[in-house]
């Protein structure tokens, strides 16, 4: 289970990368291998400004549905065009080009709220 230094992690298997006030949100290797081939996301929320632990979208999988949760809050800029062709990118490159959305962190304190990799890493048994 890759889980990458440079990130910050929530409970509920969202990642962050932040860049300046800018951030990338996606799910975890470990959230992407739990719902197994993923054939769909929905993001409903580009141009809203929701807070932290906001559902932002959902993610769909041959056996499942799940809500994705904002870790921070802020402004959905952009979805990844990406995921409209080829949402199983999120199975194959999590971490990479199966980001999810672009935002605008809005409350950059609450970036210190957010799991480490080594904390993340023990929330899923690494």
């Amino acid at each position: 289970m890759k889980v990458p230094a440079d990130l910050k992690y929530t409970k509920d298997h969202e990642w962050l990368r932040a860049e300046g006030e800018t951030g990338y949100v996606g799910v975890t290797d470990f959230a992407q291998g739990e719902l197994g081939d993923i054939v769909f996301v929905e993001v409903e929320t580009v141009g809203e400004t929701l807070k932290k632990e906001e559902v932002f979208g959902t993610i769909e999988a041959v056996k499942t549905v799940s809500d994705m949760f904002m870790p921070v809050s802020g402004e959905i800029l952009e979805l990844n065009p990406a995921l409209e062709e080829t949402p199983d990118v999120v199975n194959k490159d999590p971490y990479g080009k199966g980001w999810m959305v672009k935002i605008k962190i809005t409350n950059p304190s609450e970036l210190n709220d957010l799991l480490s990799p080594e904390k993340y890493s023990s929330l899923i048994g690494g």
